[in-house]
């Protein structure tokens, strides 16, 4: 193993790191220095792409540009969608939009500017390729978009895909996809276009392999130490806010379910008090009672509808807990049985005084 390929291998693994551990501070800091750190690996990305550094070993070919920083730019976007949603990965896009077409454009203007001067040309500024570099960005965007596509199409309940062959697969989807758009835009009509295709193709395999272990277990990390729940969002989410919207009136239907229940709950409550102090009232007051049946009168709250007369068992019953259980004092036995003994009377009332205190 060369020394070059080392250092492409230690290098790929400090900025995967970097980039995972700098996403894992977002609870704590936010998401601003994450986009920061985004827009910094784009303008390091495309300055090494047209310094075109790269690395041989075994007769491929790695451009250190895409191995290490196109590829942590994918698992920078890759996790904000997974763990941020759309909208968060939309800033990162337009990050990495933005920086990748500014930093050819400020390249070209240093260049005019010391042509103007009549000075030599910046050696350590390289000189950008617009060709390459709108393919680029164009590709760039779209392989960011067809990311949270994919992710979402992969995680479909009916393929049953486990985690890591989900992460996997979109991986190396982004990275195919990146090199057929990109190939395309900057070297179709080239002689060694399909060999450029067919180099890069197989390194991109490569380093999706790689990489992928890195991504795989910071999603396990964050899904299940952390407990933060790997959401199914609808394949376009990353273009509409289709989730965003769905999950805000989702808790708007919620809230207004609850303040339904809770304004019953109140307006029982309250007719509930309302008939305990009535029922308070009634108690403590006079009662008006019948002097020939003595049944009690009670009157309505309508004054114009007639007053009705219970008997002092159904007004109990009605304005209080108490139930009533029937049976015969002594003084109304004799008089109803007087063929009753004064024993059988007395054993009788011992029994019924027994049964009332078991209930």
């Amino acid at each position: 193993m060369t020394n070059e390929l080392m250092i492409l291998i230690v290098e790929a693994m400090s900025v995967y790191f970097l980039v995972l551990w700098a996403h894992s501070l977002r609870s704590r800091f936010g998401l601003a220095h994450f986009y920061a750190l985004i827009g910094g690996l784009t303008a390091i990305m495309s300055w090494v792409t047209d310094a075109g550094v790269k690395v041989e070993v075994a007769g491929i070919t790695f451009m250190v540009g895409s191995t290490v920083f196109y590829t942590s730019l994918l698992l920078a976007v890759f996790v904000v969608y997974v763990f941020d949603g759309p909208r968060a990965t939309r800033i990162a896009i337009s990050t990495v939009a933005g920086v990748s077409a500014m930093v050819p454009l400020i390249a070209v203007a240093l260049h005019f500017q010391m042509k103007l001067a009549g000075h030599s040309e910046l050696g350590f500024v390289p000189t950008p390729s617009l060709r390459i570099n709108a393919a680029s960005v164009l590709a760039t965007v779209a392989d960011l978009v067809f990311l949270g596509m994919a992710w979402e199409f992969l995680g479909k309940p009916k393929l049953r895909l486990q985690l890591w062959l989900r992460a996997y697969l979109t991986l190396l989807g982004v990275m195919w996809l990146d090199v057929f758009l990109f190939a395309t835009g900057a070297f179709i009509g080239a002689p060694d276009y399909l060999g450029i295709m067919k180099g890069t193709l197989l390194t991109r395999l490569i380093v999706s392999a790689f990489a992928c272990p890195f991504l795989y277990l910071y999603l396990e990390w964050q899904n299940k130490v952390k407990g933060i729940i790997i959401e199914n969002r609808p394949v376009l989410s990353i273009l509409k806010e289709v989730a965003e919207v769905r999950l805000e009136l989702s808790l708007a239907q919620q809230e207004i379910e609850r303040r339904k229940k809770a304004e019953r709950e109140k307006e029982e409550l309250i007719r509930k008090l309302e008939k305990t102090i009535a029922r308070v009232k009634r108690l403590e007051g006079l009662l008006p009672v019948c002097s020939g049946c003595k049944r009690i009168r009670l009157d309505a709250e309508d004054p114009d509808t007639p007053p009705r007369w219970v008997t002092l068992e159904e007004y109990v019953r009605d304005e209080t807990t108490v139930t009533f259980s029937h049976g015969m004092c002594i003084e109304c036995a004799r008089r109803m049985f007087p063929e009753i003994s004064e024993e059988d009377l007395a054993d009788a009332e011992r029994r019924s005084r027994g049964r009332w205190r078991k209930t």
